[in-house]
Order: C-alpha cells, then sequence, then structure tokens
C-alpha cells in the first residue's frame, strides 16, 4: 500500500527504497505467491513523483542525486514488470507519471472507470518517463503523440482501450476481489487476471477510441510543427483544445516527447525506453525550462511559464536527435 493520502500518494526516495525492498524481499519469499499493490486515500492511485522535491534538486544544483532517484524508480518499474510472481495493482482516482510506471507494468492492472490517468510532463518543462514512452508507442494509433504532447488526461475505459490498464472494476468491489484471491493461489498471471475480470469486471466505451480518427490524422505528422500546423486547420472542437495544450508546453519538452515515443515504438523494449527516458531526464534537468515550469504550475501557481527558447532551433532539435537515438 502506498500511504502517503495526503499528496495523493506522490513519490519519494524513501517511498521508492521501501517499495525496492519489499518487492525484493517478497520475490524469494516462498510464502509469497503474488504482490498487491494499492493506493491508500480516496483521492487517487499515485500522483506520481514529488515534483517539489525535484524542484529544491534541480534548483540547487543536486541534479546527479535526483538522477539516482530517477535510476532507482526506473530499476523498480522495470522490476515489476518482470517479476516472477503476478502482480496485481488496483487503480483509483488519480494515477499520474510515475503512478503509471507502478501501476501499468505489472502483470494484472486493475483501474475504475472513473480513475484519471496523466502524462502531464510537457506542462513542466520535462518528459514522459517512468517507461510510459513505450506504454504510449504501444496505444493504438497515434494516440500515444497525442497523450504525450498534449498531456491531455484519460479516463479508466480510455487505459484499457489503449494499453495502460487490463480491466475495469468498481472501486466497492475491491475487498471482493481480496477475498476471492485465495482461490487463484499458484495460478499464472493470465488466469488470475481472466478470472477477475469475469468475476468482477464490466464493459464501458472509451470516449479517446471515438477521437481517433482526427487524432491519428494530426499527430501522424513527422514533427512538432507539422503537427501544429494540421491542428490548426482541423474544425474538430476537440483539436482546436489540444492545439492550445500543445502551445502552452514547454517546445523543447515537446521535441524530446515525440522523439522518445517514436524511439520507443521503433524498438518496442522497456529497457531501452528507460535508458532513453534517462538521457532526455538529465538533458531537460539541466535547461532551464524545467525549473521555471515546476515553478509555474507547483510552486508559484500563476500557470504562465516563460520557456526559453519559445521555438526549438535546429541545433536544439539535432541535439535532442542525438540522445534519443544513439546509446550513450
Amino acid at each position: 500500500m502506498l500511504r502517503r493520502p495526503e499528496a495523493i500518494n506522490a513519490l519519494t526516495l524513501g517511498m521508492l527504497e521501501d517499495l525496492t525492498r519489499i518487492f525484493t524481499d517478497f520475490r524469494s519469499d516462498t510464502k509469497i505467491s503474488m504482490v498487491i499493490l494499492q493506493g491508500a486515500g480516496a483521492r487517487g492511485f499515485c500522483a506520481g513523483g514529488d515534483i517539489k522535491d525535484f524542484h529544491a534538486a534541480v534548483s540547487s544544483g543536486e541534479h546527479q542525486r535526483f538522477l539516482e532517484l530517477l535510476r532507482l524508480e526506473f530499476a523498480l518499474d522495470e522490476m515489476i514488470a518482470n517479476y516472477p510472481k503476478p502482480v496485481i495493482t488496483m487503480v483509483h482516482g488519480l494515477c499520474m507519471g510515475g503512478g503509471i510506471g507502478l501501476a501499468s507494468h505489472a502483470s494484472i492492472r486493475i483501474t475504475t472507470p472513473e480513475a484519471r490517468f496523466a502524462l502531464p510532463e510537457a506542462r513542466i518543462g520535462y518528459s514522459p518517463d517512468v517507461g510510459s514512452t513505450l506504454l504510449m508507442a504501444r496505444a493504438p494509433g497515434h494516440v500515444g503523440e497525442y497523450l504525450a504532447l498534449t498531456g491531455t488526461s484519460f479516463t479508466g475505459a480510455d487505459a484499457v482501450e489503449l494499453g495502460f490498464a487490463d480491466m475495469m472494476v468498481s472501486q466497492d468491489r475491491f475487498e471482493e476481489i481480496f477475498e476471492a484471491l485465495p482461490d487463484f493461489d499458484s495460478m499464472p498471471a493470465a488466469e488470475i487476471a481472466a478470472g477477475i475480470e469475469v468475476l468482477f469486471g464490466f464493459f464501458a466505451a472509451s470516449p479517446l477510441a471515438s477521437q481517433q480518427p482526427w487524432i491519428d490524422a494530426a499527430f501522424c505528422a513527422p514533427t512538432v510543427p507539422e503537427i501544429i500546423q494540421r491542428l490548426s486547420t482541423m474544425r474538430h472542437p476537440a483539436a482546436a483544445e489540444a492545439l492550445a495544450a500543445i502551445q502552452a508546453n514547454s517546445p523543447t519538452s515537446l521535441h524530446c516527447a515525440l522523439g522518445a515515443v517514436r524511439a520507443a515504438r521503433t524498438e518496442d523494449h522497456l529497457r531501452s525506453a528507460l535508458d532513453r527516458e534517462l538521457r532526455v531526464a538529465e538533458y531537460l534537468m539541466y535547461r532551464g525550462d524545467l525549473t521555471e515550469g515546476i515553478r509555474a504550475q507547483v510552486i508559484d501557481k500563476d500557470r504562465s511559464p516563460r520557456w526559453s527558447p519559445l521555438t526549438v532551433d535546429p541545433a536544439t532539435e539535432r541535439e535532442i536527435a542525438a540522445l534519443i537515438t544513439v546509446e550513450q
């Protein structure tokens, strides 16, 4: 259980260390047959990493300390993805950033239909991480690019449609799942998932699925400027909302996010995605947009970040392309 409900279970170094130790210990414990992960409190599963800690580290020159935290977090996400025992994650309320890293790499991923997932990193001058670029790359069509560039939230039904979750269960039935789990003891994860879905799952339509035609038409464009140009000519109301969201985000982050999602689609491997995301994270930590974005969205909350540069020049584009495509 993630137990920091007053902060929607935002992840700290101590929480990541505790989770790493628990998953490591449980892996070899013969008395443990499966692991269940939930978030405490009514507001959500996990709001991601503690952004204020992030800001404090980067603004005080402790970049390497925070990179070590990211390495620990990414290693935990990879451990969950490759865990030898079934890992069941049960998402309610808000699930953002690092919360998606914990929840969506598990072998059995349960969400409520009302849950809200989000990857809003470009809003703070950062780029999606925790293996989310691979999840977005695997989503239908070009919805992954749409999510990465706009930072738009999506529902539990969307999460199932996009591959971030396996099934929907009403939150008031979570306790029933716990009571039924002994019946699934020693079963493979796929059989446990099928059993839970038959007993407790239900269907709800994905709002994003109906929007895929215009999303694909715009977000299949090869570059951020071309995506913006296509959106500006569309008459679909949601296209105007997407355009406004993109134009409010850090231009440097947009280029990083688009490149990372498309590189992940080409390689389709979690370790490669995590390594790439770490390179992007280090690059962005030394740029002003990250501290400025957190200031505007989280510290001062004036929602008016002053991005620098306002547009990405060719030299910066080449830097981004190099760190995304070249192993270092």
